[in-house]
């Protein structure tokens, strides 16, 4: 069993920036991809970003060259620097953590979520 747990959302304003932290913790929780999904009202979750474990990175075309997606092992953490955020960033997000396929993460364990509201 593999667990997430995300921290960093908040309210900032157009063109700002936030750093959404996920922890993860489980024996077999470092070989696995790790990641990024939004989900808005009425809507799945969205693939956002992943890492693969061995640091290959893979985005939303919406978020290329906006976010940053990182992971420390040793830390058992990945990151997702969001930077240039606008108004339709506004989501719910949600750490994840499965296997690429398709260049997008097909996530197997999910955290609860932290909230990111980016204001015009």
């Amino acid at each position: 069993q593999v667990h997430l747990e995300e921290s960093g959302g908040g309210l900032v304003q157009t063109g700002g920036s936030l750093k959404l932290s996920c922890a993860f913790s489980g024996r077999t929780a470092s070989s696995l991809s790790m990641g990024w999904f939004r989900e808005t009202p009425g809507n799945e979750p969205d693939f956002v970003a992943a890492i693969s474990s061995s640091g290959g990175t893979f985005y939303v075309d919406s978020v290329k060259g906006r976010f940053t997606i990182s992971r420390d092992n040793a830390k058992n953490t990945v990151d997702l620097q969001m930077d240039n955020l606008k108004p339709e960033d506004t989501a719910l997000y949600y750490c994840g953590a499965g296997f690429i396929s398709g260049e997008i993460l097909r996530s197997v364990y999910w955290g609860q979520g932290t909230q990111v509201t980016v204001s015009s």
